[in-house]
């Protein structure tokens, strides 16, 4: 993925096959102190603590599909290449919290891309979400 706004979305289609009714999605640019953030919080399914700890693993993934789930793991890569950090925290019942920072002005951050265009996306193709 070359744009930080298809990782959102990346994100939010994972929460809406976890079942979440509720994704709240954060992007906090804050030039005084470098720091671009991402968060998606949501109340779908959860994981329980093994399965969050092996998400960012790019051959763990829960869908028949296909063998590979490289959205999160890739996010992490690039947060951490741009002196940033990537969080999942998740509880099963609960939801799943997911918090990236990037170091604003590094070379090798992705652009955030068109967000709008993503929201309104999310929006559109899936009204029971809110």
């Amino acid at each position: 993925m070359r744009e930080l706004s298809l990782h959102l979305l990346d994100i939010a289609e994972n929460s809406i096959s976890a079942k979440a009714k509720d994704i709240t999605i954060e992007v906090i640019e804050d030039l005084r102190i470098d720091l671009l953030q991402l968060s998606v919080h949501d109340n779908g399914c959860g994981m329980p603590p093994e399965m969050a700890a092996r998400v960012i693993d790019p051959f763990v993934t829960t869908r028949t599909t296909r063998k590979v789930g490289l959205g999160i793991p890739l996010l992490k890569e690039a947060a951490e290449m741009c002196n940033g950090s990537f969080e999942l925290t998740s509880e099963v019942g609960i939801g799943t919290n997911i918090l990236v920072k990037f170091q604003h002005s590094h070379i090798d951050r992705m652009p955030l891309g068109d967000i709008t265009s993503t929201l309104l996306h999310l929006l559109v193709a899936n009204p029971s979400v809110h």
